[in-house]
């Protein structure tokens, strides 16, 4: 496993093992995602809320690399006409097509079904190559599933060994969705957790370093938002050490459903 591998999507298509997120990455975010691409990072992940996605398709086009080479994602509003802001995602980015479109979040009733709707449409269009939802419980993506037949390729939730769900993570492998994992490095709030920092010693790693291989382990798809460049380093140099079966398990006891949001969206 290195920076380039990726994992594959129940539609045959391949998404990077890592990305960078984007979220509150309002300063410079053109350099930002410059720095990112040069760093060797081939995901990049916004969303129509975030304010970055202008910065994030500078960033692109500044970088040189292509087009068919960079993994973009983005997403759509719970309140939003799914296909039209898809359109307007685009028209902010700057780009032809994205890879991947989530709903962000689900209405406050119903799981969202026109909004799913909406997706597909804009998917059998070549706006966007896959769809996917975000902060999804197991029963409202079924309830997608049974009304249109089309299974999300990702479930975009906060995901770290302090806040995770191994209900949601078997769902998911039964249904062949990856996890994509934001906020995996618990917006630092977790990181001077002593068992941490011990595995981490034992490495020769950071902590943040160590929850980032955590995922990779696990085959989950960590989204680190990082601005700095010698962060942005640090968080794709993940590739040449292994947790132990022992540490990972040490790892996965720490769970105790933390999210940095106050609860975590979904079971």
């Amino acid at each position: 496993m290195g920076t380039n591998s990726e994992v594959t999507l129940h539609t045959g298509r391949k998404m990077p093992v890592i990305g960078l997120g984007t979220w509150q990455l309002t300063v410079d975010t053109a350099v930002a995602v410059a720095n990112a691409l040069q760093a060797g990072y081939r995901m990049i992940d916004t969303s129509g809320d975030y304010g970055t996605q202008p910065g994030v398709g500078e960033g692109i086009r500044r970088n040189g690399i292509e087009r068919s080479a960079i993994y973009v994602v983005t997403k759509i509003e719970e309140t939003d006409d799914a296909y039209e802001a898809t359109i307007q995602n685009l028209n902010e980015l700057g780009l032809d097509y994205v890879d991947l479109m989530l709903i962000h979040r689900p209405p406050a009733s119903g799981a969202g079904e026109e909004l799913w709707g909406g997706l597909i449409k804009a998917k059998a269009e070549g706006l966007t190559r896959d769809i996917g939802v975000s902060n999804y419980s197991a029963e409202q993506m079924n309830a997608l599933i049974d009304a249109l037949g089309e299974v999300p390729v990702v479930n975009q939730i906060e995901w770290s060994p302090f806040g995770h769900s191994e209900k949601m993570f078997h769902y998911a492998k039964d249904n062949s969705i990856i996890i994509q994992a934001y906020s995996p490095l618990t917006r630092t709030k977790r990181l001077a957790d002593e068992r941490l920092q011990g595995i981490a010693g034992e490495y020769g790693k950071t902590p943040a370093q160590v929850l980032l291989r955590w995922n990779l382990q696990r085959g989950t798809v960590p989204l680190p938002k990082a601005h700095q460049p010698q962060h942005q380093r640090e968080n794709i140099d993940i590739f040449d050490f292994e947790i132990s079966a022992r540490d990972m398990k040490v790892l996965d006891g720490l769970n105790e459903r933390y999210s940095s949001l106050g609860a975590l969206p979904y079971e």
